[in-house]
């Protein structure tokens, strides 16, 4: 069974609320609720009246128990764009958006009992991927030390390369800096 709630205009930019509702997004309610009430959001107010409301909902409307209740999906949108502005200087003005967000809360749980019972959907297990061995054949270790010496042997060569280089030029040597800047009572 899903409940749904819903919270419009809420005067948070929804890149902020979005942080709480990953929060809580797939948590048990109370413990959801737990995160919110000890985390320092000005969005966490709102979300804890939506999640409540959406408790309350189950309870009254389809007769779900609190304790089955989990949060199934939350979704943050953004809402309409309050537009200001602001003077700034030699006569001009610069916009301020003032975002708002759209917040949609589904909760899931089973009936109480003596009520046909309908299970929430079970999460999808990944499947484990099979572990290579990290020993090989004589063959491949082989081919992975002729690689290495062939990379170090390519890097040895084109840093010698920078390095004669560097030296030619003139600006890379050390106290140049000294001959070029000379103040004029230490040239007498």
């Amino acid at each position: 069974m899903k409940v749904i709630a819903k919270l419009n205009n809420l005067r948070v930019s929804p890149r902020k609320v979005r942080d709480s509702a990953d929060l809580v997004r797939g948590c048990n309610v109370s413990d959801a609720l737990y995160k919110l009430e000890n985390t320092v959001r000005r969005s966490n107010e709102s979300l804890i009246g939506l999640i409540n409301s959406a408790i309350a909902n189950a309870e009254n409307n389809f007769g779900l128990n609190r304790d089955d209740l989990y949060i199934s999906e939350i979704t943050v949108n953004e809402g309409v764009t309050l537009k200001r502005w602001m003077p700034r200087a030699y006569g001009r003005a610069t916009q301020i958006l003032k975002r708002t967000s759209k917040v949609k809360v589904v909760l899931e749980g089973s009936k109480k009992e003596g009520e046909a019972e309908s299970k929430p959907k079970k999460k999808v297990e990944k499947k484990e991927t099979k572990k290579v061995p990290t020993e090989g054949s004589e063959k491949t270790k082989e081919k992975v030390v002729k690689k290495k010496e062939g990379v170090s042997r390519e890097f040895t060569k084109n840093h010698k390369k920078i390095e004669g280089s560097q030296s030619r030029v003139l600006s890379r040597q050390p106290g140049t800096a000294k001959k070029i800047f000379k103040k004029t009572s230490d040239k007498k």
